[in-house]
């Protein structure tokens, strides 16, 4: 398995922050800068799937101050090389959110951060993938982070959608988000085992999702 570089940073240091712009179609508004709602926002997991995210090994919980939410795996890893089973090569996470909002108000995802643990023996690469979608919309544009080895430490990692692509809930109707993530590793010709990991007990490890705000 080889991972084609298309834009993204190739990251091998021990600790990293790699930034990538997601490029998606939106409409652009002239108060895309409301204030986050003062009324409640809550969440409503519907659904968690995928072979990196085993019945109740992810959660997600907003934050205090309404701009965003956060998402604990605590399941979450990709391995290939030595030990590694062949099925841990490529791993995924897709969380299905309900995003309960005051009437009036509407939000966009603006940015996610994602601080995971990986280990790559000279001459692994590794892949962190992720999309953000709503129910019923055609926008399924994802970000892609590369690592290379040798690596072995903490990473971060930051998407970011440019003021003018955000795409909106529609007001006044609710619809699932989801947030598909995917994690893949080659070990390349080592013999030893190489990972990446968004798992919790791997330190503090997370993934903090951030929304754009404005009044309907």
């Amino acid at each position: 398995m080889t991972f084609r570089l298309t834009g993204a940073r190739w990251l091998a240091i021990a600790a990293v922050t790699a930034l990538s712009t997601l490029s998606l179609s939106g409409p652009a508004h002239a108060d895309d800068s409301s204030a986050p709602p003062s009324g409640e926002v809550t969440l409503d997991v519907q659904t968690v799937n995928g072979s990196g995210c085993p019945a109740g090994s992810a959660w997600a919980s907003m934050q205090p101050d309404n701009t965003g939410f956060r998402i604990n795996y605590s399941a979450f890893r990709a391995a290939d090389g030595g030990s590694a089973n062949p099925t841990d090569v490529r791993k995924n996470c897709q969380v299905n959110l309900l995003v309960h909002i005051p009437q009036g108000f509407t939000y966009a995802i603006a940015r996610a951060d994602y601080w995971g643990r990986a280990h790559l023996e000279p001459g692994a690469t590794a892949l962190e993938r992720t999309n953000y979608y709503l129910q019923g919309s055609s926008n399924n544009t994802y970000a892609d982070h590369y690592f290379s080895g040798p690596f072995d430490g903490s990473f971060r990692t930051t998407d970011i959608t440019a003021a003018t692509a955000l795409v909106w809930a529609p007001c006044g109707v609710t619809r699932s988000l989801n947030v598909n993530t995917e994690l893949r590793v080659d070990a390349g010709s080592s013999s030893h085992t190489s990972s990446i990991s968004l798992r919790a007990s791997d330190g503090d490890v997370y993934t903090l999702v951030q929304f754009q705000w404005r009044q309907c």
